[in-house]
């Protein structure tokens, strides 16, 4: 029988790649996450696309993710590298923002976790150690959240009906389906680009598709919309 080694290896640190638009953000968490054994932080995104391209690069084990960044937001984020890297990916949002489409869209985008900014450090600690053997980690609150939205929203096949979908998400679908552009659709709806963009990533989510132009497609094969309009002969 092998002796068994006297000094075994240390196990390998968890990688995690952090986003967030904030630069303070970003050092307060790198900090954080350095004063623990067993993490390191092996890179740092300062916006969507950033984040699409340093995780393709670094593949870490955890992408710690906010959702509100320029460009890409985190949700497009996560369709994005779901896309790229199927159940390999473990993302763990980490926000400001407790609403229930925010989080019911990170869920259906990929995220295997949702902690608010805020969080006790041990709870943060706790959830990427989680994640990177291959569980889920949302805090208690947040999953009763989740089972309540989903028994609410699940049709008789489990499935989440596209009639969830909200009024003014299908508004900004059926302009969409006109060929406008985000800063059109602002204008016509009188609200922020910014907020033309959550709604869109909530519309992806919500239908299962990667982009607008699917979105589209899918929503007039429902009769969601018609692909005619102002901006379409038909």
């Amino acid at each position: 029988m092998d002796a068994l080694d006297p000094n075994p290896a240390a196990p390998a640190p968890i990688r995690v790649l952090i986003a967030d638009d904030h630069p303070i953000v970003l050092d307060g968490l790198a900090a954080i996450l350095g004063t623990q054994a067993g993490i390191t932080v092996v890179g740092r995104a300062e916006g969507g696309d950033d984040a699409i391209a340093r995780y393709d690069a670094l593949l870490p084990d955890v992408l710690l993710l906010d959702l509100e960044m320029p460009g890409t937001d985190g949700v497009a984020v996560l369709h994005a590298l779901r896309g790229r890297h199927g159940d390999a990916l473990r993302a763990l949002v980490f926000t400001a923002y407790q609403d229930d489409a925010r989080l019911m869209a990170a869920l259906r985008a990929g995220a295997r976790g949702y902690l608010l900014k805020g969080a006790p450090r041990a709870e943060l600690f706790a959830a990427i150690r989680t994640l990177a053997a291959g569980g889920a980690a949302l805090p208690p609150a947040l999953a009763e959240r989740v089972l309540d939205r989903v028994a609410g929203d699940a049709g008789g096949d489990g499935t989440i009906p596209t009639e969830s979908l909200t009024p003014r998400e299908t508004d900004v679908l059926e302009l969409l389906a006109q060929g406008r552009t985000n800063r059109e659709i602002g204008a016509a709806l009188t609200i922020a680009e910014r907020t033309v963009k959550f709604h869109v990533s909530q519309i992806l989510a919500k239908l299962d598709v990667g982009n607008r132009t699917e979105a589209v497609s899918k929503a007039a094969r429902l009769g969601i919309v018609s692909l005619t309009g102002p901006d379409r002969e038909g």
